[in-house]
């Protein structure tokens, strides 16, 4: 199955509600939660406060971005505030295992992010315990960057290692998504598609979440 997952950091913050009822409303699977602290990336973005206070708006699953340093320290904040899927950065911690087993000590399915000047070779032995794997398309810290094709290659190293191995994961693709060039993304292994300007940006976010599944049955894995 292919999920769509809009991007809050490209809405409009002056209306939060309405704007996730308008992605809502378009026919989203995901609510994308970019949480920047300034220090592991150069933007500031939201803390678990903003996550807490639009969990009461939508039924939205909150796929919670951690582009943050020590996000072990930070983990049950966020699952408090109304997390559904916890991401972190392979880049921010030295012991990733640490921080799945927390995660998954809460019962919270955990994701592993790789920024584009990662190998691939750096997660796939966390195949079996990532419940999601996200490929960064561009590099962390600020929306509207350019899609960046050459990242696609470890998405598709991905779900093959995957398929060997027997397991149906999840491949997020995030940043620059949109519905031109969402069929690279699905050819090359990716289900979940992370899209903030191409869908808050416009005024029918419906006909481009429509336009992003048609592209995933018409262009699925080619291996």
């Amino acid at each position: 199955m292919l999920y769509i997952a809009p991007s809050l950091l490209a809405a409009d913050f002056s209306d939060l509600k309405g704007e996730i009822a308008r992605m809502e409303d378009a026919g989203a699977n995901y609510l994308h939660l970019d949480v920047m602290d300034g220090h592991f990336v150069p933007n500031i973005s939201f803390g678990s406060c903003v996550i807490s206070s639009i969990r009461r708006c939508t039924n939205l699953i909150f796929d919670v971005h951690l582009m943050i340093s020590e996000p072990l320290r930070y983990v049950d904040s966020f699952i408090k505030a109304g997390a559904d899927i916890v991401n972190f950065h392979y880049e921010s911690v030295n012991n990733p295992l640490a921080v799945f087993k927390a995660i998954k000590e809460r019962e919270i399915p955990c994701g592993i992010a790789v920024s584009p000047k990662t190998s691939v070779e750096a997660v796939l032995p966390f195949v079996g315990l990532a419940d999601q794997i996200v490929i960064m398309m561009v590099e962390p810290g600020y929306g509207g960057q350019s899609f960046m094709p050459e990242c696609l290659d470890k998405v598709r190293a991905l779900r093959r290692h995957a398929i060997k191995m027997g397991l149906d994961l999840n491949i997020e693709v995030d940043g620059g998504v949109t519905a031109e060039n969402a069929a690279y993304c699905t050819e090359a292994g990716a289900n979940v598609l992370v899209a903030g300007t191409a869908l808050f940006k416009t005024k029918r976010p419906r006909s481009v979440m429509a336009a992003m599944r048609e592209a995933g049955k018409e262009h699925p894995f080619i291996g």
